[in-house]
């Protein structure tokens, strides 16, 4: 298959290192003075990895959608919108629309809570179907060899094992997700539940991730049985599954925010958390559907309204339970 993959930093630049792993025609386009860009154009690598020398590097967004048969977009959750908007600007739209489209981004969008695919239908038409890739790994184990598993999540069977066979491999084995409402929510929220467990780390508090873990999985199965998704899909791979990365690995860049935000050095930190995002678009949700969601609520009062972490987690973890079901 012709894959390119529209976004060359951290994780779409795996995406075409793995793609063209497993066998597939790969082009990696990044915009036109990206630095990410220009450096994997003068080494061939960045920090992560080195990309083979066959993959084609572009800035040419049309020759990136016009060669491809499938394609793979792998930007900053929250800058989807307007890069639809601008592909289509463009005269690219329908170009799109027409190639088998995987998002490759964990996240919702803030100010309305809407699910990355839903910005998709709203972008390119109802009629476009996009694929979700979620779920547990870091870069930095997948090119070492260390295998795991992932999702491939949505709303056509066929769809999807037609993926699942051209991307499946011993380093990602994939499982299929039919519940796409539950596998975005659940695949962005535990961003939100990995800056609250690197607060924890930062407070020497780890012994309350147990807690966390627990609570932060039920009170997102409450959300998405009122949205009208399978409450079960978050006790899969794409939310309680990735908690490993998440809430624990040193790679995890939710996790450090946390921490760096309870040490004071949030301002030095120059990674994306897209839980700080996720946070806010949760509370949109929250009120939209009426659903109490504690620790999502707890997370944005610090990362947004910059309450003292200390004081507002002691308040979620220390606050009368007893109405509060198991």
């Amino acid at each position: 298959m012709n894959i390119s993959v529209l976004g060359c930093g951290r994780w779409g630049s795996f995406h075409a290192w793995y793609a063209q792993r497993v066998g597939h025609a790969v082009t990696l386009w990044g915009r036109a003075g990206s630095a990410h860009l220009k450096e994997l154009r003068v080494t061939r690598t960045n920090e992560f990895l080195t990309l083979p020398a066959d993959i084609h590097l572009t800035d040419d967004l049309a020759e990136a959608v016009r060669a491809a048969e499938g394609v793979i977009i792998s930007i900053h959750a929250q800058a989807l919108r307007s890069f639809l908007r601008d592909l289509c600007s463009r005269g690219l739209g329908a170009e799109l629309a027409k190639r088998r489209i995987i998002l490759c981004m964990k996240g919702l969008e803030i100010g309305t809570g809407k699910r990355l695919s839903t910005v998709v239908h709203e972008e390119l038409g109802s009629a476009v179907h996009p694929i979700v890739w979620v779920g547990p790994g870091h870069v930095q184990d997948f090119v070492r060899g260390i295998p795991n598993c992932m999702v491939l999540a949505g709303e056509e069977r066929e769809a999807l094992r037609d993926l699942v066979d051209a991307l499946g491999s011993t380093l990602i084995r994939f499982y299929y997700g039919e519940d796409l409402l539950g596998t975005e929510v659940g695949a962005a929220a535990k961003n939100v539940v990995g800056l609250a467990a690197g607060m924890l780390d930062g407070l020497g508090y780890g012994s309350l991730k147990g807690a966390l873990m627990a609570r932060g999985t039920r009170e997102l199965v409450r959300l998405v049985r009122a949205m009208g998704g399978d409450g079960e899909t978050i006790y899969g791979l794409s939310h309680l599954g990735d908690y490993e990365a998440t809430l624990f690995s040193p790679h995890s860049n939710n996790r450090r925010y946390g921490e760096a935000v309870v040490r004071g050095m949030a301002g030095d930190f120059h990674k994306i958390a897209e839980g700080v995002y996720t946070a806010e678009a949760l509370m949109a949700l929250s009120e939209e559907y009426g659903v109490d969601l504690p620790i999502s609520a707890t997370v944005y009062e610090i990362v947004t309204n910059r309450r003292d972490p200390r004081d507002q987690l002691m308040q979620l973890f220390l606050r009368a339970t007893k109405s509060e079901k198991e």
